[in-house]
């Protein structure tokens, strides 16, 4: 299994990624910053500047049906917003 799991594509990140050339993936729980940042570099031939990471916790739900109230949780996740280099970009819907 990768560092990289999957690329966040939402209004926010995409916005970010016009103005700010910042973009947004889900990566593994245990990824180092230098892990993400070599794994991006070889995925998509980029040079990035910097990487941020961000640990959510999962949270609990309940939902109520006939059958009574099903409690859950969500999954933990780990997110790393990257900054590239100026010029540099990476177009997520290429091979579409």
């Amino acid at each position: 299994m990768g560092v990289l799991l999957k690329p966040v594509i939402t209004e926010k990140m995409t916005a970010k990624g016009e103005k700010l050339n910042q973009y947004g993936f889900i990566v593994d729980k245990k990824a180092n910053k230098i892990q993400i940042k070599t794994a991006i570099e070889d995925l998509y031939n980029v040079q990035v500047v910097s990487v941020n990471t961000m640990n959510y916790s999962g949270k609990s739900k309940q939902r109520y049906t006939k059958a009574g109230i099903l409690s859950g949780r969500t999954k933990a996740f780990k997110k790393a917003v990257v900054t590239l280099a100026d010029g540099e970009t990476i177009d997520f819907f290429s091979n579409i």
